[in-house]
């Protein structure tokens, strides 16, 4: 049964991966840059998924550090920086600025966790929204330019969304090592017990930390992806909507599954598309389809899945 399950999951992986890899071909802009937004929301929601759905630590501040690398990519390389110089600024800034906020989580937990990492994403905010000589303000910052990789121009839409697509392609391979290597078995020890973990001798401070550090990090390297592709980049995005959908993937997709945040972000960002050709109401049937989801699989799509196809304990009827 195991062997079956784990044949029809990578037949189903295969054929995603090559649905994203010639999807673009029949779409228009539009269409390509949607992927291209689901892309870069989806490495977002990896990291997300890392700080909650493995380590248990919950944080509305995702917004902040997709941001954070957001703005450091427009403002250094409108002003002459190389992409790629910007691009590990971004992600090594957010991974030190995550370590930081990750001291609060030795202290407090739970909700008490989730508002102090939302003072840091209103905090975060208000500093792209007021400080106008830095960050533009509310103008924000336009013409960002977009990276030449070996000679190849990703100005059009469909040479960037492969670009994303690479880049998601490499931070899932990443993460999934990780998740196999002792530092994800300590993660998922730390969210399931930390007493218990820190028995056994698991540095659940420094555990905490990078968990926090790792999650920070995929939201700059996102950030650093989003303000090439929108070409445009203001405060409003950054507000705490963003931190509440980019947790919306991890829960709906499944938190503490690999590819939950795939699946959530799916659920976030294209199914709102999909559901333009009923007008005015997409957004009230889009609500429901969440409101129901979450009322009878509060595991998400991905819990949902396993319960469905897991065999029945012998004995059963």
């Amino acid at each position: 049964m195991r062997h079956s399950r784990s044949l029809a999951a990578g037949i189903m992986l295969a054929l995603g991966a090559a649905f994203l890899v010639v999807a673009p071909l029949g779409l228009k802009p539009y269409g390509i840059f949607i992927l291209s937004m689901w892309a870069v929301m989806t490495i977002a929601a990896i990291g997300l998924n890392l700080t909650l759905g493995y380590a248990g630590q919950i944080s509305l501040a995702q917004a902040a550090f997709v941001g954070i690398g957001a703005y450091l990519t427009a403002y250094l390389t409108t002003k002459g920086w190389p992409f790629w110089s910007t691009y590990m600024l971004g992600g090594v800034s957010c991974f030190a600025i995550g370590w930081l906020l990750g001291y609060p989580a030795l202290r407090v937990q739970h909700h008490y966790l989730a508002f102090v990492t939302l003072a840091f994403n209103t905090l975060v905010y208000l500093i792209f929204r007021n400080e106008e000589w830095l960050t533009g303000g509310i103008y924000g910052i336009s013409n960002v330019p977009r990276p030449v990789v070996l000679g190849w121009s990703m100005n059009g839409p469909r040479e960037f969304y492969y670009f994303c697509l690479a880049h998601l392609a490499l931070v899932s391979v990443a993460t999934w090592w990780l998740l196999r290597s002792p530092w994800g078995l300590a993660f998922v020890a730390l969210r399931e017990n930390p007493i218990r973990a820190l028995s056994l001798g698991v540095d659940t401070r420094r555990y905490t930390l990078m968990a926090f550090a790792l999650g920070a990090g995929l939201g700059g390297i996102s950030g650093a992806l989003y303000a090439p592709l929108v070409q445009f980049i203001d405060p409003t995005p950054f507000a705490l909507g963003l931190s509440l959908n980019l947790l919306l993937m991890v829960v709906l997709g499944g938190s503490g599954y690999f590819f939950g945040p795939f699946l959530g972000a799916i659920v976030a960002v294209l199914l709102p598309e999909w559901l333009r050709f009923t007008e005015g109401f997409y957004l009230m049937g889009y609500a429901l389809l969440v409101i129901v989801l979450m009322a009878f699989s509060p595991s998400g799509l991905l819990g949902l899945a396993d319960r469905l196809t897991r065999p029945a304990p012998r004995g059963a009827p």
